[in-house]
């Protein structure tokens, strides 16, 4: 039944692709590339472009909007020519060497309704960095992957911590969360229409971001709750053992990651807002405005938790439960709420994580399970069951893989962050702030 509640409420976004007419998304953009291979591309507006069919007839035109883009819809799949005017470039740019003011398009290349094809100005070639530049770049990076994974984690170990489970579909909470958001800012539930309004929400019921973001994570808490509610209270109940519960988890992962596969596709995706952003050099390095304040709430709500942890009713409990689940009933801590609420925080917290890796990297179908492993690294660094092990581990491991990426392949810049959960694993299990236990 909570599938088929999932199916229909992603259903949306299949129905609308399916319903669309074809269209080519022509994005105009001012690239330049770093030392380090990372480009920063920022829109290029007012640019005339027009559309062709393989009789030389027009199709369509149009002009560039602020974020460097044009729709053009096109009647069918087909051969198409699109033309740039590079006299309505802006003063002082021109298209790179190796991008042609002609492209042609074949109907075979139409994967999906949308076509996509890029034009790009200014260099595209790497500019020289010194190693200082470049390493500082990837600390910042990784401070921002950092903060993310932290977030993430600390749902994962809360919930490790007061149950003894070890969830392999928390990945699939982060995903949903973002795939949430992308729902109410892209796709829209019609009849929320009535909401229009609203600043921010549109009659086809699309919501601006900073309204879809908090949306999504309730979503993300609400889907926390079912998961407990709906599976594993029901099977704590029952005495199942958390190895049985463990295995339960990469099943429910696999299914979870393939239904979002079948509704939202392969590809990635972007936010309706925020996507294309001029970068702030900052001495050595560089970050969007978006990034910026990205890292700064995902460090506010970090803060919080850490202190809603420390001083509060729910925490202290939370912590009780944590350390001696049977002593803390004794004393009349209710155990099971306190554990339903540990799932609805972790499932929102791992939302929240979903909705700022989408704005960073584009919401995918995989976006929660590509950083799982790499939360169990951070929470195994800091301490198993430690919330405050998973702030500190999740925060560490994440700048090891940034700066990672200077002496190895990117593709195997989660490499060392892995290697050291196998040393912490190896020479000290109890992690960085976990204590030693005696067994026996």
């Amino acid at each position: 039944m909570f599938l088929s509640v999932l199916g229909s409420f992603f259903a949306s976004m299949t129905n609308t692709a399916h319903a669309a007419d074809y269209a080519l998304r022509i994005q105009v953009k001012e690239q330049s590339r770093d030392a380090s291979g990372k480009t920063d591309n920022q829109p290029v507006a007012g640019v005339s472009i027009s559309v062709t069919d393989a009789n030389g007839v027009e199709v369509g035109a149009g002009e560039t909007d602020e974020s460097g883009v044009v729709v053009i819809p096109v009647p069918d799949k087909a051969d198409y020519t699109i033309t740039l005017d590079e006299s309505t470039l802006p003063d002082g740019q021109s298209l790179d060497a190796k991008s042609s003011p002609v492209q042609t398009v074949s109907k075979d290349s139409f994967v999906t309704t949308t076509k996509i094809i890029n034009f790009f100005t200014g260099e595209s070639q790497s500019e020289s960095q010194t190693f200082v530049e470049r390493l500082s770049q990837r600390i910042l990076d990784g401070i921002r992957l950092g903060l993310v994974l932290a977030m993430c984690a600390v749902g994962l170990s809360l919930i490790f911590g007061t149950t003894g489970l070890t969830n392999f579909a928390h990945g699939e909470i982060v995903t949903f969360g973002g795939l949430a958001t992308f729902v109410f800012n892209i796709t829209g539930l019609s009849f929320l229409g009535f909401l229009a309004f609203l600043p921010g929400v549109s009659e086809q019921g699309t919501f601006h971001i900073l309204w879809a973001a908090p949306i999504g994570v309730a979503f993300g808490g609400f889907f926390g709750w079912a998961l407990n509610a709906g599976i594993f209270s029901k099977l704590r109940r029952r005495g199942i053992g958390l190895v049985t519960q463990m295995v339960l988890t990469v099943g429910l992962s696999i299914l979870l990651r393939n239904f979002f596969l079948s509704r939202f596709g392969g590809r990635t995706r972007p936010y309706r807002e925020f996507t294309l952003q001029r970068a702030w050099d900052i001495g050595p390095v560089s970050i969007t405005p978006r990034d910026t304040v990205v890292s700064i709430l995902s460090l506010l709500i970090l803060v919080t938790v850490a202190l809603a942890l420390r001083y509060t009713r729910l925490g202290k409990a939370t912590r009780a439960v944590s350390d001696n689940p049977d002593l803390a009933s004794a004393t009349g801590i209710d155990s099971e709420r306190v554990i339903r609420l540990v799932w609805i925080l972790g499932g929102a917290l791992a939302a929240i994580g979903g909705v700022f890796r989408g704005l960073d990297e584009q919401a995918s179908f995989d976006m929660g399970s590509r950083l799982l492993f790499l939360m169990f690294a951070g929470i195994t660094l800091g301490g198993l069951g430690s919330a405050f092990g998973a702030l500190v581990g999740g925060f560490v491991v994440g700048i090891m893989v940034e700066v990672a990426s200077l002496v190895v392949p990117t593709e195997l810049k989660a490499t060392p962050a892995l290697v050291v959960l196998i040393l912490v694993l190896l020479f000290r299990p109890q992690g960085i702030l976990g204590k030693a236990q005696r067994v026996g």
